[in-house]
């Protein structure tokens, strides 16, 4: 009787820690680019007539723009889509997955990486082996998803974006980032 009551103990505790069933669930994203506030309109008297004038400032960026691309390769599980690095015309930054498609897992995250991008088994791993910096909880395994990224993080010192599998330290799938 002990026996079969540690067996059932130990197969709902496999069961809890691999959630084999995430396998066949697929969630799916669609968010559009985040719409950042428009640039400040400032009001400045011209020397010339006097009258008032409304410009954007100098200083705010156009956007929405690129500044880095890559696409995903497969690792631990098939991965295809793109991440890109877009400057809002806010200036602040975004971390954007498109056409992400990938298994759904626990406890799955996106992160920027210092670790080069690997093909093969090669690549599972590396990515917590130098600094990282974890974005957030992965969304959805398929769709557009957008990720902001922390003012006080420069992501050109990542040059890699991983589906991290945070429980068993493996990469779902990878993309190097690019300078677009």
């Amino acid at each position: 009787m002990g026996l079969g009551v540690a067996a059932v103990m130990v197969v709902t505790a496999g069961l809890v820690w691999f959630k084999p069933w995430a396998l066949w669930v697929d969630e799916t994203v669609n968010e559009s680019l985040p719409s950042a506030s428009s640039p400040a309109i400032t009001s400045s008297a011209t020397p010339a007539t006097g009258t008032a004038s409304s410009t954007p400032e100098a200083t705010a960026p156009a956007g929405p723009v690129t500044l880095a691309q890559g696409t995903f390769i497969s690792h631990e599980h098939e991965t295809t889509g793109t991440v890109k690095v877009v400057r809002l015309a806010d200036g602040s930054h975004t971390l954007r997955l498109e056409g992400l498609d990938t298994s759904n897992g626990p406890d799955l995250r996106v992160w920027l990486s210092d670790a080069p991008v690997k093909e093969g088994r090669a690549g599972w791993g590396v990515f917590d082996d130098g600094r990282y910096v974890n974005l957030a909880k992965l969304k959805g395994n398929k769709g557009d998803q957008n990720y902001a990224l922390p003012a006080d993080v420069d992501w050109s010192t990542y040059p890699s974006v991983s589906i991290w599998c945070d429980r068993f330290d493996v990469s779902f799938g990878a993309a190097a980032l690019a300078r677009a």
